[in-house]
This record gives C-alpha cells, sequence and structure tokens, in this order.
C-alpha cells in the first residue's frame, strides 16, 4: 500500500465499490477521507441522501458538486463536433465524463491540501486508466489509492457480502450484481448477467429508453438548430442550455426507444467486454449532426476530418483527453465546424432517428448543379477528360501488360 497518506480526496457515487472504499480507507489508512461527489446528470435518486451516507460511511467531509452545465458544453459538445465513435457503434458516454470528475477531484485536492487521490475503478477496466491518467497530467506529484489492486475482496458478490456485514446500503445485489454508470449523456451495464454475451439484457434493467416494440407507433417529427456545430435549438426554440437541451432530447429519444446498443468491446487494457448502454439524446444529436455538416462541409475538409475520427475516439476511450495531441486534434475539428450551422429536421419512430431535411444559409449545395433537370452551369461534356485523366495510370497498365 502506498505510504504517507495523510488526506485523500475519493471519486464517490455510493455505489457499492466507492461505499465500500470509505470504509476501507478508514481501516487501513491513517488519513482524513473526504468524498467527492459530481452531479454530471446521474439523476436525482442518485444523489439524495448522498451526503449523510457517505460521512455515516467514513468520510470526515463531502463535497458535491453540479457540473452538468460543464460536462455537456466542455465535454460532450466538442466530442460530438467531432462524430467519435468508438469501434463503430458506442458513443464513450461513459469515456468523456471522466477527464471532468478527474480535474474536479484535483481541484478538491488543491484547495484542501490532500495528498492523495482514490478511485473504485477495477483493475480489469478503462476507467482507471482515464482517471489516473487525467490526475498525473494534471498533478503529477499526486498519490493514488486504487483499491481493486490493494484490497483482498476478488469479486463484486465479495464486496455485497462485506457491505451486508458492516451494515452499508447499497444498491446492488445478488440478484442484479450488474453495474450500472450513469450521466446526461447515457447510462452504461456491464458485468454479472451480461458477461454472457449470448445473453438477452433484461427488459427492466433499461432506465432511459423505451423498448422500440412499446415505443409509439405514430412518428415524432422534430427540427435542432445548429451554430458553429452545437446544438442550440429544438423547434426553433433557444431557450436551452447545453444541459437542458440535451435532456430534454433524452426524453424524446427515450420515448421513442432510441439510443439503445448492446456490444463487446475492446478495452485498453487487453480483453473484450460486453457493454449495453442507453444514449438517446446523444444518438439524436449525433444523426443531426452529420447532416448538417452533409451541406455545409467542404468535401475534402469532411473527409480529411473523418480519416482522423478512429484516433480520436481513441484518445477519449483510452483516456488522453488531456494530451496534446487531442487539443491539437480538437483545434483542427472545431476549425472545420465555423460554418456549420442551420437546421436539421427528423422522424424519431421506434428506435430509428431518420433525418428528412436539412437547410442552412451556410449551405454549399447548388441545385444548378445538382439537378438532373435541364441547366446552364455545367457541362456534362467535362466528365468526358476528367474521367480518362482519372483513369490514365490503370490505363497504361493495362496497355503494358497487354505487350507483355
Amino acid at each position: 500500500m502506498t505510504v504517507n497518506i495523510k488526506k485523500v480526496v475519493v471519486a464517490y457515487s455510493g455505489g457499492l465499490d466507492t461505499s465500500v472504499i470509505l470504509k476501507w480507507i478508514k481501516e487501513n489508512y491513517d488519513a482524513e477521507v473526504i468524498a467527492f461527489t459530481a452531479d454530471v446528470g446521474q439523476g436525482a435518486e442518485e444523489l439524495e441522501g448522498l451526503k449523510e451516507k457517505a460521512l455515516k460511511t467514513g468520510a470526515d467531509k463531502v463535497y458535491i458538486e453540479d457540473l452538468r452545465e460543464e460536462f455537456v458544453s466542455d465535454y460532450v459538445f466538442p466530442m460530438l463536433r467531432a462524430n467519435a465513435v468508438y469501434e463503430g457503434s458506442y458513443l464513450m458516454g461513459t469515456s468523456i465524463a471522466r477527464p471532468l470528475i478527474a480535474k474536479r477531484q484535483i481541484d478538491v485536492v488543491e484547495k484542501e491540501g490532500a495528498d492523495s487521490v482514490c478511485h473504485g475503478c477495477t483493475g480489469k477496466g478503462n476507467d482507471q486508466v482515464r482517471f489516473e491518467m487525467a490526475y498525473l497530467t494534471l498533478k503529477p506529484d499526486i498519490q493514488i489509492i486504487s483499491p481493486w489492486r490493494e484490497w483482498e475482496f476478488k469479486s463484486r458478490a465479495e464486496l455485497i457480502a462485506y457491505s451486508q456485514e458492516q451494515n452499508i446500503p447499497i444498491i446492488a445485489t445478488a440478484e442484479k450484481p450488474y453495474s450500472m454508470d450513469r450521466n446526461l449523456f447515457h447510462i452504461s451495464f456491464e458485468g454479472g448477467v451480461l458477461e454472457d454475451p449470448w445473453s438477452s439484457p433484461p427488459q427492466d434493467m433499461f432506465t432511459l429508453t423505451k423498448s422500440p416494440v412499446d415505443a409509439p407507433n405514430s412518428v415524432t417529427t422534430i427540427e435542432i438548430d445548429y451554430e458553429g456545430g452545437n446544438p442550440v435549438a429544438i423547434d426553433g426554440k433557444k431557450d436551452y442550455s447545453p444541459a437542458t437541451l440535451l435532456s430534454t432530447l433524452n426524453d424524446l429519444g427515450g420515448e421513442n426507444g432510441i439510443g439503445r446498443v448492446d456490444l463487446v468491446e475492446n478495452r485498453y487494457v487487453g480483453m473484450k467486454s460486453r457493454g449495453v448502454y442507453e444514449t438517446p439524446g446523444g444518438t439524436i444529436l449525433h444523426t443531426a449532426h452529420r447532416a448538417i455538416e452533409s451541406i455545409t462541409m467542404d468535401r475534402e475538409v469532411m473527409h480529411l476530418r473523418d480519416s482522423l475520427i478512429v484516433k480520436y475516439a481513441d484518445l477519449i476511450y483510452n483516456g488522453y483527453w488531456f494530451s496534446p495531441e487531442r487539443v491539437i486534434l480538437q483545434n483542427l475539428i472545431d476549425d472545420t465546424q465555423k460554418d456549420v450551422s442551420g437546421r436539421v429536421r427528423l422522424d424519431l419512430y421506434k428506435g430509428n432517428v431518420t433525418v428528412t431535411g436539412r437547410k442552412s444559409d451556410k449551405s454549399l449545395y447548388h441545385y444548378g448543379f445538382a439537378t438532373f433537370d435541364d441547366d446552364d452551369v455545367y457541362s456534362q461534356k467535362d466528365a468526358t477528360g476528367f474521367i480518362r485523366l482519372n483513369a490514365l495510370r490503370m490505363r497504361i497498365k493495362a496497355l503494358l501488360n497487354q505487350k507483355r
């Protein structure tokens, strides 16, 4: 174990792992324990009574900070401007919250004069990397306590048994041992009954979305306005903050069964892991953003940006949010978004988001060039030379092969 720990700031959610951690630190370290909870939109029910629970479980002091607006404006929106998707389908709702939580945790360290931080991530997962990469980038001399890499417990079943012995109130049970992580962008489920990739997820597990089967039988049509790559209005109403806009779309998407993803992903530490996610508002915004870009972005600029999406997504997933390469990529991506403004119309229906219209004052779409009807701006004969020049190297190769 790490020595010379005098004051530790614990990233505290009130869930199974961190509830046990508060008591475990008190038993194993002669240190003052400060519990830090970041409200990133996990819901009032998760925050209710959290301070009292932390103090009762072992914390000497508790911080609970409302970070919802900062989370959406400074973390979620930049990621959406990049159209970031990990391995084709994961919108990275868990990944993007970690750097903000770690940053504010370090802020509390500075304010309190603490010498160490602690998180509840397992030694198998990605989150340990995300938290600790952020800690060490923001405060390189910080000491880190990672209980899952130190304590005697080998499984969440053992944690559940210990919490029951110690009268620690928890939500997880032996019947529903899967892990949940919720914020304003998504909710994730993993572990327990989900560890068999062939088993269907229990339907009563889903929290943010209706089953598409039970969603309304009528289409919900909405319009989203964009300015500089960011969503700013729904159905013409601009009185939304970033957090309230996303929350509103979560409600609309959830009602229509949008945003469920069941995938097996490659963790940064090496193994494959099955996760189930609900990202209703984020799914809508990802689709809408692509649509407004389609008429406002130059082709080669779009293709260059798209070639960077995999790298950018990997950086977020693997915990490199504060790295210089992510910052450089973000600056480039944001420069491509200056003219990404306009309105997108979408139909929401039984798990589907369908673009039905897009318009913009910055549009690069030219009806005269695009139409199949008669026009006076484009000579179709020009295509002959264009095609022959582009085919020249392949014609030369074929001609030489014929002679051989």
